[in-house]
């Protein structure tokens, strides 16, 4: 039987929703990840920066821009040693200038992902996947991709069957 793993970074309290700031007590990519989990099954791996990103969404808006800017790989509380078990993986994460949370990459440079085939999940407030496919074609080494899906965030919760719908078809 196929094993699943759903690798995810998101960011619960102060969040952007439909043009307002809203504090949120889950993140909207962590709904989705665990849309995606109660779908198809599998193991959740969440992303946790040493760093926090700040409370504010302001302020974590500048953390994720600089971070952006200057490349960084900042540093997680645990690593996911590998993927070896897993024949189908999930990247999930929200938009942030135009591409994955760089934790996210931190992560997945660390990983082989021969042989393995990977799906992206991008919540987003109007950016789409943005430039995510091509950051994840290039983080994660040997991997097969599938196609990824956009899901706007202020919709996550509403959004349960497209993400199942997605995920089945995906492992299929």
């Amino acid at each position: 039987m196929a094993q699943n793993l759903i690798i995810y970074y998101s960011r619960k309290g102060e969040n952007y929703v439909n043009g307002n700031i809203e504090d949120l007590s889950k993140g909207n990519t962590e709904i989705c990840a665990e849309y995606i989990q109660k779908a198809v099954g599998g193991d959740l791996f969440e992303i946790q920066t040493v760093s926090e990103y700040g409370q504010t969404y302001r302020d974590c808006v500048e953390k994720a821009r600089k971070e952006w800017q200057e490349d960084a790989r900042p540093e997680l509380k645990v690593y996911l040693q590998d993927v070896d078990v897993y024949d189908h993986i999930f990247v999930c994460g929200p938009c942030w200038c135009g591409t994955y949370p760089m934790a996210v990459f931190t992560q997945l440079e660390k990983l082989d992902f021969t042989g393995r085939k990977v799906m992206g999940l991008m919540t987003h407030e109007g950016s789409g996947l943005g430039s995510s496919e091509q950051g994840l074609k290039k983080a994660c080494n040997g991997a097969i991709f599938g196609t990824s899906l956009a899901i706007h965030g202020a919709e996550a919760k509403a959004s349960e069957q497209k993400i199942a719908e997605w995920a089945v078809r995906s492992i299929g």
